[in-house]
């Protein structure tokens, strides 16, 4: 067939019939090393060739065949780099690409550059609802808080954002809605250690000052609920003022911070509210916010757990 294929007596489509024909003759027969040898081979002397980027699709695959995913990276950014596009079965070669890309890319970098690409080029073939938070995501991988931000932010403006499921983010709204919102507050809530927010909280108890309890309470995303209640719930996320709460009462708080803390939250169990949920525990969170290091780090009062933990 090589022999036929150097033949000067062949047009094109029948040059691209005979080439397809040894290629899928060497992948049936599980032959990757000759097939890449010969398309590449192929690639490189005839650079005109229309049909290249099938040519190179079919090696990059190859060398996923054999587990070489960086060197199928190569080829598939090569052909989005050096060859025009190519509809393969009714399919783009460069949206085929940047699909495989996405999956075996293990560079942000890289993978910001894919997605960038698939939400430019192919927005009617992809969620770009999904896009855009996979691609704030990687942006917060690579430390571009900046742009991670910008990303999350389009990701929000979406219709269907809440209902976005990805593997490994089950939390995706909830947290790009905190992310946004928290880099538009003042912050000026935050204490630079637990152990000062601690202290303050008990200090504005131990005096019935609410009006030091509604200031340094969370500015974003503050919630109030059982145990049992979703953070996201909109009837957790009510705003109201200590004052009423606290009117008329006498509250008590525990000395030391409950068990269950750690490093990053912690509760401090307090009693006395009212008389059909008397327990509220008071949550604290550490700031994650590494686009400010000035707050990053921080500790906030972040909501209220009511009733004794379950």
């Amino acid at each position: 067939m090589q022999s036929l294929l150097d033949s000067q007596t062949f047009n094109g489509k029948q040059k691209y019939s005979l080439i397809k024909q040894i290629a899928d003759t060497l992948r049936d027969e599980k032959d990757y090393q000759g097939l890449i040898l010969f398309l590449t081979d192929w690639v490189d002397n005839n650079p005109d060739d229309m049909y290249n980027s099938y040519w190179l699709l079919m090696t990059a695959d190859a060398y996923l065949a054999q587990g070489a995913e960086p060197v199928a990276e190569y080829y598939f950014d090569r052909i989005l780099q050096q060859c025009p596009d190519l509809l393969i079965k009714g399919n783009s070669a460069h949206f085929i690409c940047l699909q495989k890309l996405i999956q075996i890319s293990k560079t942000p970098s890289h993978r910001i550059k894919y997605f960038n690409e698939l939400i430019s080029r192919f927005p009617q073939n992809v969620n770009t609802t999904e896009l855009y938070l996979r691609l704030a995501l990687e942006y917060q991988n690579d430390s571009q808080w900046s742009q991670a931000l910008k990303t999350y932010s389009l990701f929000l403006e979406q219709p269907d954002a809440t209902t976005i499921q990805i593997a490994g983010e089950p939390d995706a709204y909830k947290n790009a809605r905190h992310l946004v919102d928290f880099n538009n507050s003042s912050k000026d809530w935050t204490f630079e250690s637990l152990s000062a927010l601690e202290e303050a909280v008990k200090k504005a108890i131990r005096n019935y000052d609410w009006r030091a309890l509604d200031r340094y309470k969370a500015k974003v995303n503050f919630f109030s609920m059982s145990w049992k209640q979703d953070e996201n719930d909109a009837n957790s996320q009510e705003e109201f003022s200590m004052y009423s709460w606290m009117r008329g009462k006498r509250i008590r708080y525990n000395d030391a911070l409950d068990e269950a803390s750690n490093p990053n939250e912690a509760y401090l169990r307090t009693w006395g509210w009212n008389s059909y949920v008397p327990v509220w525990y008071l949550y604290f969170r550490k700031v994650d916010f590494p686009l400010d290091p000035d707050i990053h780090g921080n500790w906030e009062w972040a909501g209220i757990y009511l009733g004794n933990k379950l």
